[in-house]
């Protein structure tokens, strides 16, 4: 009975099953109404609700007569309903609304005469293609526009000039081809204009953007950096443009930069970036970089130049960069990488050398080190001296190289390895690999092995999981133990002119 009581208490507290929430809505008690799949804009909502949330229906007209009672709506989302048109003044009436979002729609302008109580717009995927300068007006209390994945091919610093509060503006995905005149947002913090057609930004668009901290011009045609960018700037991504060149003296004002995105340009040197004296994070993947960068920024925290052409990693390299912890050298060409090259770097915990040409793990590794990724090289062995001092690896990463035996001293020293990858070796299946995948596990050590290619009768066999190799050495190691204890050296005087000839992995002696 009292199980039957709770159960009634509960459904009763769902608010969905209240008889003034609209069909196909839910209603709660935090004034918030949910609605899916609506042919139009149901009537009867409360008109306490403060945010409405409508997706994946066939609206495809809002009209002022669908938001006269609701006079305490602060949030209206309508997110792939296909809606096509905003009947003017629709949400004029709506003195307490802060945010709008219609995503995923069909409209083709911004809707007109929006309140001047917004705080938030996003009408991101539309096919929205010009800006009005009417659009924005009166709007001097917005902080975030969207207008993401649409059909603007220009913007004009006029249309944008009434949003003095403006903090975020996104207009990734559209056709815009030059940024020319200023832009007077001098509270805008954060921009991005990814995926656009960008060929040229002159300097003097940013003379208003004083306070602009994120810039992200990535996926544009862009072939060098833009000058004269604002010194308050602490990120800038240029990832995925045409850059053939940086020049870091256009850019040594921006003394609060840290982190720069320059992957998939087209690189092939790389120097001056010590002039970015507070950089930390520098990201130069998928260029045609043949050597690491001359003099890198000292304070510099991560350094990702994988996918180059880097064959050579010197002491000379990171002598300074005792704050590094992250190094990513994968698919590049590197045979050379000089014992205690990073011994330096007294923070350092991540190394990935994937698919590159060394024939050995590298010497004196720092000691902080916890990930190890040498996937897709030329090593042959695994020595103790490579691995002795990485009291603090976690993660070793040794897959698809030459190895055949696995040496148990050379992991012994690591006392914090949890996970050991070793799958697509060359494996010599002999009992004393068993024997050290065995030691692992008993340590809490993840093994990943592989496929053994010897000998002739263990050939495809896991030797991680194959129940016939364990048994095979079981038996072995069970024979052993047995021939330990009955082939003691006789006593002569119990057996005269006996002649004992043993000859196997543990004895090779005879008595007379």
């Amino acid at each position: 009975m009292y199980l039957l009581f709770v159960l009634l208490t509960l459904l009763s507290s769902f608010d969905s099953v209240d008889p003034s929430c609209p069909g196909r809505c839910s209603c709660d008690s935090g004034h918030s109404v949910q609605c899916y799949r609506l042919m139009e804009l149901p009537t009867g909502i409360p008109v306490t609700t403060k945010r409405l949330y409508i997706s994946h229906s066939k609206i495809q007209h809002l009209q002022l007569s669908n938001f006269i009672q609701m006079l305490a709506l602060e949030d209206f989302i309508l997110l792939a309903s296909g809606t096509e048109s905003v009947e003017n003044g629709t949400f004029k009436t709506l003195s307490t609304l802060k945010t709008l979002e219609l995503w995923k729609n069909k409209l083709r302008c911004v809707p007109s005469a929006l309140p001047a109580t917004l705080e938030v717009l996003k009408l991101n995927d539309n096919s929205i293609r010009v800006l009005q300068e009417s659009d924005f007006e009166g709007l001097k209390k917005l902080k975030t526009l969207e207008l993401k994945n649409n059909l603007i091919s220009s913007l004009s610093p006029s249309t944008l000039s009434a949003l003095v509060s403006l903090q975020n503006l996104v207009l990734d995905g559209n056709n815009i081809q030059s940024m020319r005149a200023p832009l007077p947002l001098p509270h805008l913090k954060h921009m991005s204009v990814e995926n656009n057609k960008l060929h040229v930004i002159l300097s003097s668009f940013f003379t208003s953007l004083e306070s602009l901290q994120f810039l992200s011009f990535s996926g544009n045609f862009l072939t060098k950096i833009p000058t004269n960018l604002p010194k308050s700037l602490l990120s800038l991504k240029m990832e995925r443009n045409q850059l053939k060149v940086v020049r870091f003296r256009d850019m040594k004002h921006l003394e609060n930069l840290s982190q720069l995105f320059l992957s998939e340009n087209s690189l092939s040197s790389i120097d001056g970036a010590q002039l970015l004296t507070n950089l930390t994070t520098l990201e130069l993947s998928q260029n045609q970089l043949q050597m690491l960068p001359f003099k890198l920024p000292t304070r510099l925290q991560k350094l990702d130049i994988s996918n180059n052409l880097i064959q050579r990693v010197t002491v000379q390299d990171f002598q300074d960069l005792r704050d590094l912890k992250h190094l990513f050298l994968d698919n590049n060409l590197v045979s050379l990488f000089e014992a205690g090259a990073l011994q330096r770097c007294s923070q350092f915990s991540n190394l990935a050398l994937e698919q590159n040409l060394l024939l050995s793990i590298p010497l004196r590794l720092p000691k902080t080190l916890a990930r190890l990724d040498l996937k897709g090289n030329a090593i042959q062995d695994i020595a103790e001296r490579e691995l002795r001092d990485l009291k603090q690896l976690q993660v070793l990463n040794l897959r698809n190289n030459k190895i055949s035996a696995l040496d148990l001293k050379a992991l012994e020293g690591l006392p914090r390895l949890r996970h050991l990858y070793l799958d697509g070796n060359p494996w010599n299946c002999t009992c004393s690999l068993v024997r050290a995948r065995e030691v692992l596990k008993a340590k809490g050590t993840d093994v990943r092995g592989g496929q053994c290619a010897a000998p002739a009768d263990r050939q495809g066999e896991s030797w991680m999981s194959s129940k016939k190799i364990m048994r095979q050495c079981e038996h072995i190691l069970h024979l052993a133990e047995k021939n330990k204890e009955t082939r003691k050296k006789p006593n002569p005087e119990d057996h005269p002119n006996v002649r004992i000839n043993i000859d196997d992995d543990y004895y090779d002696y005879e008595i007379d």
